[in-house]
């Protein structure tokens, strides 16, 4: 099916739509996964900890590629929607740039300041080492991954999501081969998955960067060269993928309580079992910030197009597909969790068990995470990046950070792993509220 924003999208095109974007979330999700693996079962229970431990720093930093893709995106795709091709390329190649500035200074920073930081989020004896070194090696490839996740939402805006699908795939096995190669065969632990990813995480941002500048790119979406810097363009796409920013922070800061909370409970054991619901999660999340990246660009070509019923009939069948979506993904973690557990620590009976108690209570919260997620990425396509960073900001820094503070107090271990669930019916409330109080704006 060939991809274009404009004509009616029924469920079906939708989802069949947004399969490669879905597919391409899914794949880049496992860059830290097949780590995660590797690292467990031939490096060591600490490496593995010290890994998990500092992957959440990581995330703050490279979720700036997403904030600029998302938002950036849908104001180019708006700008498409109004037929000013030449003014959208060139927002397009603005925002590129501004990515590879912010990438390069952030990594510099990252890797003068690791030490500091792991120690901070509570590393202790061999963990800081390992932590530091796993750190290094990935904020060297900081610029590549911010670009990454900024092209992400591009490719969809290109008409051209296959090619991101493909490119991801591409770099999943390349680091899963690396892992192989670094870690088994040249016996180099944790650096060697750090290295891994590293060289991963470039690939994913060249080819992109060359594939859009190329004299044989055929896709409307150009880069081209830009005079100065267009701050009018780049803030709005900051403010309006201001949303995707907060709730990635917000992911990962919620990450980090979540450590300390289990590093005071459980200790290691705890945050190697929050390393594995987190990949879990990664996964199922990517199906959800998949058909987002996808419907987000849709959304905003009709909001530019001036076409409410193809608005309406958009969020229909978005609430429907992805209603459906989180009932099986519940589904499916719950009857998997005794196997997911076993893949990452099956050589620790009492790990294993905890972990898999932990997956079966955390899961629950799919039911309701994909709604929930959907309204960010709703509000974000309008252009309305202030309500957009409020639902994202207030889903997890607010009722999932107080949760798992409040909710061990009273239900122990279980309770850090609940916190989530509680979080996302509130959020869910939260999601209906300000959909049918925007629908006179944006639907009417």
């Amino acid at each position: 099916m060939k991809t274009e924003l404009s004509g009616h999208y029924s469920a079906r095109r939708l989802a069949l739509t947004s399969i490669p974007m879905i597919g391409m979330m899914i794949i880049t999700s496992i860059y830290s996964i097949v780590d995660g693996f590797f690292v467990s079962n031939f490096a060591g229970s600490t490496e593995f900890a010290a890994m998990n431990l500092i992957w959440p720093a990581i995330g703050l930093v490279s979720a700036l590629g997403l904030m600029i893709g998302s938002g950036g995106s849908a104001l180019v795709s708006k700008t498409l929607g109004e037929g000013d091709r030449e003014t959208a390329n060139s927002i397009f190649s603005q925002l590129i740039k501004i990515c590879i500035e912010l990438g390069t200074v952030a990594g510099v920073l990252l890797f003068v300041f690791m030490k500091p930081l792991v120690i901070a989020l509570g590393a202790e004896g061999e963990m800081v080492h390992f932590a530091v070194t796993y750190g290094r090696t990935v904020a060297i490839a900081m610029p590549f991954f911010i670009l990454q996740m900024a092209f992400q939402s591009f490719y969809m805006t290109a008409e051209r999501p296959e090619l991101g699908t493909r490119m991801s795939i591409i770099c999943g096995l390349l680091n899963i081969s690396l892992d192989a190669l670094f870690i088994i065969g040249f016996g180099w632990g944790l650096t060697g998955a750090a290295l891994a990813t590293a060289i991963s995480l470039a690939a994913g941002g060249i080819y992109p960067l060359l594939r859009f500048s190329s004299s044989r790119n055929n896709s409307h979406l150009k880069l081209v060269r830009v005079n100065g810097w267009g701050w009018k363009s780049i803030g709005r796409s900051c403010a309006n993928g201001l949303s995707e920013y907060v709730g990635n922070v917000a992911l990962n800061v919620v990450s980090i309580g979540y450590n300390l909370q289990l590093m005071r409970y459980i200790g290691e054991d705890g945050v190697s079992a929050y390393g594995i619901i987190m990949y879990v999660g990664f996964i199922f999340g990517a199906v959800f910030i998949g058909y987002n990246l996808c419907v987000s660009q849709v959304i905003a070509y009709n909001y530019g197009a001036g076409n409410r019923a193809e608005l309406r009939s958009l969020l229909r069948n978005s609430i429907g597909l992805i209603g459906a979506a989180g009932i099986i993904l519940t589904g499916i973690a719950e009857l998997s969790a005794p196997w997911l557990s076993s893949a990452f620590v099956g050589y620790d009976a009492e790990l294993c068990a905890l972990t898999t108690r932990a997956l079966r209570i955390y899961m629950l919260s799919f039911l309701l995470c994909g709604l929930n997620m959907f309204c960010s990425a709703w509000f974000t396509a309008f252009g309305n990046g202030i309500v957009s960073a409020v639902a994202a900001f207030a889903r997890t820094m607010v009722f999932e950070m107080a949760t798992v503070f409040i909710l061990p107090s009273f239900l122990g271990i279980d309770g850090i792993w609940s916190a989530v669930c509680v979080a996302e019916f509130l959020a869910f409330i939260m999601t209906v509220t300000l959909i049918l109080a925007y629908r006179g704006r944006y639907l009417l």
